[in-house]
């Protein structure tokens, strides 16, 4: 084996660490569901997450001929806005305060942290395949000198301690033990700095998991924690919740939506009967390392 290739092999090894982890990378490096492309193509934002708000019910109203791209940048639309709710949500940040974007896809939610504060951001996943691309759209827009995307683990960044002044997860929880991330979370960021999630957890009220979530799991690969499970580990890892944000209502619509578009996937059906039904809820936690 060539010296390079070796390397390749050892640096893989030390960010996969586990047969799931290897799956989970597998799963996303083959991923190009038009879920994610296309809306990306709207704007050369690309999220890895779903949207929140209100739909405008014209856009299943208009001309065949254009209907479905109208569906697509409105689903589009309720993304963006998704992250905004996440960035409004960071506390003061500065050009020079560097943040971390953990489990950071193909890199829209990371560019439009330093659009809007100006600030350094670094992504990890452990998809080669999204760091290259993202890596990509941040030279496309000339921000790499202050965006960047690695093949890290997010439970161990390799990052400084105490470099960061914010941390945000966005539906990227559900992959990893959350005692561990949080201990890595609370290593990273400098003393009151902030940690926004934003979630998919099952409802521990009704004991075991529904089948519409297990569905979810399924299909993501992913394993949903339940609700309680965040802030048992978030207290054992000295992150305090100063609001906390049930925000299923707001994202039934865009799930509604989804369902009429040609970018549906199957999925839809799941996420709203356990929206529905109760069994699964979509939470924003914000938190402060103390």
């Amino acid at each position: 084996m060539a010296k390079s290739s070796q390397m390749e092999d050892l640096a893989m090894r030390d960010v996969l660490r586990t047969d799931y982890q290897k799956s989970v990378a597998a799963y996303w490096n083959s991923e190009k569901d038009p879920v994610n492309l296309r809306l990306g193509e709207v704007d050369g934002l690309f999220h890895h997450h779903y949207g929140l708000g209100d739909y405008d019910p014209s856009v299943l109203a208009g001309p065949a001929a254009t209907r479905d791209q109208s569906i697509i940048e409105e689903l589009h639309r309720l993304e963006t806005a998704q992250a905004d709710v996440l960035l409004d949500h960071l506390g003061e940040i500065g050009p020079e305060d560097r943040l971390l974007d953990a489990g950071s896809g193909r890199g829209g939610t990371s560019i439009m942290a330093n659009a809007r504060f100006g600030c350094h951001v670094d992504g990890v996943t452990i998809s080669e395949q999204q760091v290259a691309f993202a890596n990509d759209q941040a030279a496309k827009r000339g921000v790499a000198d202050k965006v960047r995307f690695h093949f890290r683990n997010m439970l161990d960044t390799r990052l400084d301690t105490g470099s960061r002044r914010a941390i945000w997860t966005n539906e990227t929880t559900m992959y990893v033990d959350l005692r561990e991330l949080y201990a890595e979370f609370a290593r990273l960021l400098e003393y009151g700095g902030r940690y926004v999630c934003i979630t998919g957890c099952s409802n521990d009220v009704t004991g075991l998991r529904s089948k519409a979530v297990s569905r979810i799991d399924e299909h993501y690969t992913c394993n949903i924690h339940p609700r309680s499970e965040y802030f048992k580990a978030l207290a054992a890892n000295n992150l305090v919740p100063i609001k906390v944000v049930d925000l299923t209502a707001d994202t039934i619509p865009y799930w509604e939506l989804r369902a009429k578009s040609s970018v549906a996937t199957g999925i839809e059906e799941p996420f709203l009967t356990a929206y529905k039904e109760g069994s699964f809820h979509y939470l924003m936690i914000v938190a402060d390392r103390i």
